[in-house]
Order: structure tokens, then C-alpha cells, then sequence
């Protein structure tokens, strides 16, 4: 984890030094860079997480048949669920592999940003006097928890009592935690969640004409 996050630390110095090279060196806007970088690499991961999920929202309707019609019968049930998955070509551990695959590199992220030595001091931006503590504003604690909370209403279409304990237990969660964490890493969260956000709104809205085709 430590030579994945000396990576990061590195590549935030980078972008650190393509804004002085412009005439204006600040570490928020080298974190926004940063991260705009990391997620068009993790983009193709992304899709693929994105459309599984997807796929398994529009068998949803036919398990839930399936679930009914065996609920006294599992092997039946189990045989019954992997020929679904099979017609439909849905794998329902693709949506979790890409996750899997990106989570070391965010919690190198993490420690990158949190121990990150900065140069200029204090690295402030915009409102916050110094990325390399908390924003007293409390701003940037609320965007992660406004922007979690719609980054999960975008992928929850079945408003299960799970789900809705997640969709509001997840977005606090996040927003408390980033109470005590650096601006820096907060900022970085944000911007991540923005960039999901719109990745996602782009990707669902291809999908909306055969959405409403289907409908009819």
C-alpha cells in the first residue's frame, strides 16, 4: 500500500507542478486534476460495474418470480436463477469484481492525501484557508454527503427497506467522517462523486430510449 500511495503522492506533485508551470500553482486545483485523472483511468471498470448493475435491476422482476415460485424448493430455486443469469448473459459477481479491483488504489488515495507533505504552505483554495485540515466551513463535509447521497439514488431503482437504510445511513456516514478528515481528501471525494455522477448520467441516458421502448 505504501508503494501504491508514494505513486499518488508523486503523481499529485506532478500536477502540483503543471499548475505552477501555467502561472498558478495551488493544490486544489492539482487534487481535481488528479482526480479527473484517476477516474477516466478507471473508466473502463466503471462501465463495466455501471452495465452490470444495470442488468441485474432488469432481471430483477423475473428473480423476484423465480423466488416466489421455488421459495419451498432452494436447489430448484438456485438452478432456476443461474439458467436466468445465463439467458440474460449476466454474471452477478461482475458488478463487484471492478469495485474489488479499484479499492486498493483508493485507499492509497486515501493515505496519499492525508500524509501528503505539501510544499507551499498552507495549501489553501477557493474558501478553505489549508486542504491539510478540516474545512471549518463545514461545505465540503456536506457536498460528500449531498454528492454520496445522489451517486446512490441514481443506481437504486428497487426501494427496498435495505436500501433506503443505505441511501440515508451511507451519505451521513460519509458527511461525518469528513468532519475530521483533510479538506484535501474531502475535496478529492467530491470531485470523485461528481465525476461518478455525471459518468453515470451519461451511461443510464443511453439506455433511457430503450427504457421507454421497452415501456410501450
Amino acid at each position: 500500500m505504501d508503494f501504491l500511495s508514494n505513486i499518488m503522492q508523486t503523481a499529485l506533485t506532478f500536477f502540483y507542478n503543471v499548475t505552477t508551470s501555467i502561472g498558478f500553482p495551488n493544490y486544489g486545483i492539482a487534487i481535481i486534476l488528479l482526480t479527473i485523472a484517476i477516474k477516466a483511468l478507471m473508466y473502463p471498470l466503471t462501465v463495466k460495474q455501471v452495465k452490470s448493475m444495470k442488468a441485474m435491476q432488469d432481471i430483477q422482476p423475473k428473480m423476484k418470480e423465480l423466488q416466489e415460485k421455488y421459495k419451498g424448493n432452494p436447489e430448484k430455486l438456485n438452478k432456476e436463477l443461474a439458467n436466468l443469469y445465463k439467458e440474460a448473459g449476466v454474471n452477478p459477481l461482475a458488478g463487484c469484481l471492478p469495485l474489488l479491483v479499484q479499492m486498493p488504489f483508493l485507499i492509497a488515495i486515501f493515505f496519499a492525501i492525508r500524509d501528503y507533505q505539501y510544499a507551499l504552505l498552507p495549501p489553501s483554495f477557493l474558501w478553505m484557508t489549508d486542504l491539510a485540515q478540516p474545512d471549518p466551513t463545514f461545505i465540503l463535509p456536506v457536498l460528500s454527503a449531498l454528492t454520496t447521497y445522489i451517486q446512490q439514488k441514481q443506481t437504486t431503482t428497487e426501494m427496498t427497506q435495505q436500501n433506503k437504510m443505505m441511501l440515508i445511513f451511507m451519505p451521513i456516514f460519509i458527511g461525518y467522517i469528513s468532519l475530521t478528515f483533510p479538506a484535501g481528501l474531502v475535496l478529492y471525494w467530491v470531485v470523485s462523486n461528481m465525476f461518478q455522477i455525471g459518468q453515470q448520467w451519461f451511461m443510464y441516458r443511453n439506455n433511457a430510449p430503450v427504457a421507454r421502448e421497452e415501456a410501450r
